[in-house]
């Protein structure tokens, strides 16, 4: 057979992508291929059968078909289901006369008997995404936010201006401001991993009310969950001829919550590595070109790249919406649609990788956050905690004078020390409360604005330390499974 060039396929996840992360695609391959695809419906064909033998065949005819049904999907090529497939016109059926060939003719009769297509289909798409998030991408949010769980603690004592509205505002610390995404994305990861333990299959029928299976058995839930259980799912609450599709939807819109807050964190550290700004710092490898004509620019293209694939793929939520609807018990407006689920999980992945890689090589440059705090903002930044130690000190208009001295500060481009300490009274009534209230000299004060950081380097320590621990534990019940 002819090797097909990757450089020859359409869609940049199959080639440009998959050049970059061969390894997670290959894995991602393993559960959302089109092979994979044949293989978990041949697993819950396998299910099926597995309760017809308990329903029909006696103890000694269990023991002996039963190890026939061991591996089964590893015995049916993709290639004959579809060549099968080119007669029938219908997949599904393909993969019934498929499998008939490799059974013995004892359990022939019972394949796909009383199943309807998406009975099987259905099922397999809520094991092959459950298994490709838990097993792959779920991994790598992890890795991911174990990283940014080390540099919130790394750099919980780091000092940096914060910015609202892309203005100066107060201080805070660099850990600080990246555990706003250790506890976005944690919380984020925690909910992914709870929605694809809600993942259901169905054995229901044509139209999910047992018909074909009530003539088989007085309990045809009893059957159903036999099947699935052997898959480890549980049965949708109510099936028409589809599960019901807010199980999965959950799934993806969570995923997508997670792409957001990734995609934030990438403008964020992009916004920070401006040449205005740089307090923060990709990797920049020693052969890595920033630009085609300018030999000097160190360009945050990772960053950008991470936020650029949340643009193609967010989007595409629209359509997770749209497949909510089937008419009546079924139509085929899924059909097609349905199947770009897929490249979300992998533009999604992709993202995941290049975010990771981002984190992993982040340097701060602590000389040019202390001349963004202090040269930059000076201690202006404290004008906040000046109006409130005022209006503590009693003095009714505390926000409205400290408002007026800073325009004067701006005005005459003096400190705002300065200024305070032209006005006697003011700095009297501030100097004792300061003390008071934090035991601190004001002319220190002022001097080290970064002092006024509130609770910044203990709360990034703690939510570092409280997600590490969830990440370790949830690793560890992945591997578990």
């Amino acid at each position: 057979m002819e090797q097909r060039s990757l450089f020859r396929n359409l869609s940049p996840l199959d080639h440009r992508y998959y050049l970059s992360n061969p390894e997670i695609f290959d894995r991602l391959s393993d559960f959302l291929s089109e092979e994979a695809s044949v293989r978990y419906a041949v697993r819950c064909e396998a299910a099926l059968l597995k309760a017809h033998l308990e329903l029909w065949f006696d103890g000694e005819s269990q023991k002996r078909l039963l190890p026939m049904l061991e591996n089964l999907e590893s015995k049916i090529a993709p290639n004959e289901v579809y060549a099968e497939e080119e007669k029938t016109q219908h997949n599904v059926r393909a993969l019934v006369n498929v499998l008939k060939r490799h059974l013995p003719a004892e359990l022939v009769p019972f394949v796909h008997l009383g199943a309807t297509s998406v009975d099987m289909l259905d099922t397999a798409n809520s094991l092959k995404i459950r298994d490709a998030v838990r097993l792959v991408i779920l991994p790598q949010l992890i890795g991911l936010e174990r990283g940014l769980c080390r540099i919130a603690r790394q750099e919980a004592h780091t000092p940096q201006i914060g910015r609202t509205h892309g203005q100066h505002a107060v201080p805070l610390t660099v850990g600080f401001a990246l555990a706003e995404y250790v506890s976005r994305l944690g919380k984020s990861i925690l909910e992914i991993q709870k929605r694809t333990g809600d993942l259901k299959g169905k054995f229901a029928g044509a139209v999910g009310a047992y018909n074909a299976t009530s003539v088989m058995t007085k309990d045809p839930e009893k059957l159903e969950r036999r099947v699935l259980a052997y898959l480890d799912l549980e049965p949708s609450e109510h099936s028409t001829q589809l599960v019901e599709p807010e199980y999965l939807l959950r799934l993806l819109l969570e995923l997508n919550v997670a792409f957001g807050v990734i995609a934030n964190l990438a403008d964020d550290l992009r916004n920070l590595q401006r040449s205005e700004i740089g307090e923060l710092r990709e990797y920049f490898s020693s052969t890595q070109v920033g630009s085609s004509t300018m030999p000097q620019k160190r360009n945050p293209w990772n960053s950008e790249h991470v936020k650029s694939l949340w643009k193609a793929f967010a989007p595409r939520v629209m359509t997770f919406f749209m497949d909510q609807i089937s008419e009546h018990q079924r139509d085929l407006t899924n059909s097609a649609s349905g199947r770009f689920v897929v490249d979300y999980l992998a533009g999604f992945s992709a993202a995941v990788a290049r975010m990771s890689k981002v984190v992993a090589g982040l340097s701060v440059d602590a000389e040019k956050l202390q001349k963004n705090l202090h040269e930059g903002a000076g201690d202006l930044v404290l004008a906040e905690s000046v109006y409130i130690l005022l209006s503590l000190a009693g003095e009714p208009e505390g926000h409205e004078i400290v408002r007026v001295l800073t325009l004067e500060c701006e005005k005459s481009k003096r400190a705002l020390i300065d200024v305070l300490r032209d006005r006697p009274e003011l700095w009297t009534k501030l100097a004792a409360q300061l003390h008071t209230c934090t035991g601190w000299d004001p002319e220190a004060f002022f001097s080290q604005p970064e002092r006024y950081q509130g609770i910044a380097a203990s709360k990034a320590l703690a939510l570092a330390e409280k997600y590490e621990k969830e990440m370790n534990a949830l690793k560890e019940a992945l591997d578990v499974i």
